[in-house]
């Protein structure tokens, strides 16, 4: 039986101002106010007709869901989603978010048992009392701040985003890696945690966990889009990420003792290190806009901000650049660019972004693809405000390059040997099937490699099954980071592993 409301408390007979005000003062802060109050005021006009409906959800609001409440409906749309304020969002996500989880993604609701409308069950009327729905959160594991979800079904272990609008996710559900977020609590300190190679087991160190890396078609047309994002957020209950908290802990299996003789290696190669340690290219959607930005080697930090003070040596000021295709869209997110980020070199050529903006960054790093457990180029990671984050391991993708290299050179020679018929298959196919097993990996270009040595970043909008947006081309605004050093190493491999023509067999 439903409590009687607290004195003080409005009933469904007050007028929807007074409802509204109360309801506000119970939100979480994990959506602006005037979101928050629009979305509030939609729901109180729905209910006005169902008195029973809306005592319900102001009893159940207003105590924190300490007793029972009845079912809180609206009509369900066609799509399934309720558009609030020019967004559109599924409706018991929207209220689960302004009242209980503010950092909460649509794949971790489950409806209480008693929950006679629940959006899972399909019918007519949707049930949007957050106390209808428990959070469910997949088990997984957080190294160095990375939060997982990997033992889960990948649906169920995204994360929610965080862009400046915080538009609700538009497409359906689709296989791909977990979110993990990157916090300013999760930074990897030079001095707390080595490189990639001191992580690394002794059997890893080869790098085969690379041998996936994803083949594209030959050629720059082809769409790198990456996987679900994986969001680095702040670890304190009071952000918008809300109560989940992430810390580094080094993970016992997977790891060696820290030790400081990495910073006395010597280098990888014996060639000059290049004039300009990185070139930057600022792309709106999938127009270059302006000329490649280069960074001087004698400049190991640099900035790309959104101010419109001339760019030059270490600062690279998108502002003042023009684009006669810009819409109004490209224009919102230029406003909301800011102090954006701080790219820094550090050693040889790692790399490390800070940003400063006052919103996340989405970054595609193999690096940090590695540190998460992913496949390479099978994850956006998400940069909070304030983080300081290790994006880029020279050393790491050196090993990467070798063993990439050599596959491709192996398998495309043991491929030509197969097509001749100098290897034996299975059966009576003869050499056939080996051929067409062993074809994606030679099918690994330059095109792939280079790809080892470039970062891609967004502003403020990110990319993957968890937007609208499934290539960074499809963001408003996003830049491409060559980096110089890998690339000349890149150069060398190359040159040191001529493809041997495949001898044949007498």
């Amino acid at each position: 039986m439903e409590s009687m409301p607290a004195a003080g408390t409005p009933t469904s007979g007050d007028a929807c101002l007074s409802i509204v005000h109360s309801l506000m003062c119970h939100r979480q802060g994990g959506e602006s106010e005037t979101f928050a109050k629009r979305a509030i005021e939609s729901l109180v006009k729905k209910l006005k007709e169902k008195k029973d409906e809306l005592d319900s959800l102001i009893a159940a609001i207003t105590t924190n869901g300490a007793h029972p409440s009845k079912c809180v409906t609206i009509q369900r749309t066609l799509d399934g989603r309720l558009q609030v304020a020019g967004r559109k969002g599924f409706p018991h996500v929207i209220y689960a978010r302004l009242w209980r989880w503010p950092d909460l993604h649509k794949n971790e609701l489950k409806h209480v048992k008693y929950c006679q409308f629940a959006f899972d069950l399909k019918c007519d009327s949707v049930c949007v009392n957050p106390y209808h729905y428990e959070r469910v959160v997949s088990p997984g594991i957080d190294l160095s701040g990375l939060t997982l979800q990997s033992s889960a079904p990948p649906a169920a272990a995204m994360l929610v985003k965080d862009e400046y609008t915080r538009d609700f996710e538009a497409a359906p559900e689709a296989r791909a890696p977990p979110t993990v977020q990157h916090t300013p609590a999760s930074r990897v300190s030079s001095e707390g945690y080595p490189a990639a190679a001191a992580m690394m087991a002794p059997g890893e160190a080869g790098g085969a966990n690379f041998a996936g890396v994803p083949v594209a078609p030959a050629g720059g047309g082809s769409d790198w889009t990456g996987g679900r994002t994986a969001p680095f957020g702040p670890g304190v209950a009071q952000h918008q990420n809300g109560h989940l908290q992430h810390h580094p802990p080094v993970h016992a299996g997977h790891y060696w003792p820290v030790h400081n003789e990495l910073a006395f290696q010597p280098p990888i190669s014996n060639h000059p290190a290049p004039e300009y340690w990185c070139s930057i290219a600022y792309f709106e959607m999938d127009v270059q806009v302006g000329e490649t930005f280069k960074v001087p080697s004698s400049c190991p930090v640099v900035t790309v901000d959104g101010y419109v003070d001339p760019s030059g040596g270490d600062r690279f000021c998108l502002g003042q650049l023009s684009n006669v295709h810009r819409t109004e869209a490209i224009e919102r997110v230029r406003l909301h660019i800011g102090k954006g980020v701080q790219l820094e070199c550090k050693g040889e050529g790692d790399v490390w972004v800070r940003c400063l903006s006052d919103h996340a960054v989405f970054v595609q790093s193999y690096y940090l693809d590695r540190e998460a457990g992913r496949a390479p180029g099978d994850a956006v990671h998400k940069i909070y405000p304030s983080a300081y984050i290790k994006v880029f391991d020279l050393r790491q993708c050196h090993r990467q390059m070798q063993q990439q290299a050599a596959t491709a050179q192996a398998a495309a020679a043991a491929q030509a040997a197969a097509v001749a018929g100098n290897i034996p298959g299975p059966g009576s196919v003869g050499g056939i099937a080996p051929a067409i097993s062993l074809s994606a990996a030679a099918g690994i270009g330059v095109d792939d490699l280079r790809r080892l040595c470039i970062l891609r970043l967004s502003f403020v909008k990110g990319w993957g099954p968890d937007y609208p947006r499934q290539s960074i081309k499809e963001t408003p605004c996003w830049i491409e980071i060559h980096l110089h050093r890998a690339l000349q190493l890149l150069d060398e491999v190359l040159h040191t592993m001529p493809m041997a023509e495949p001898q044949p067999l007498d």
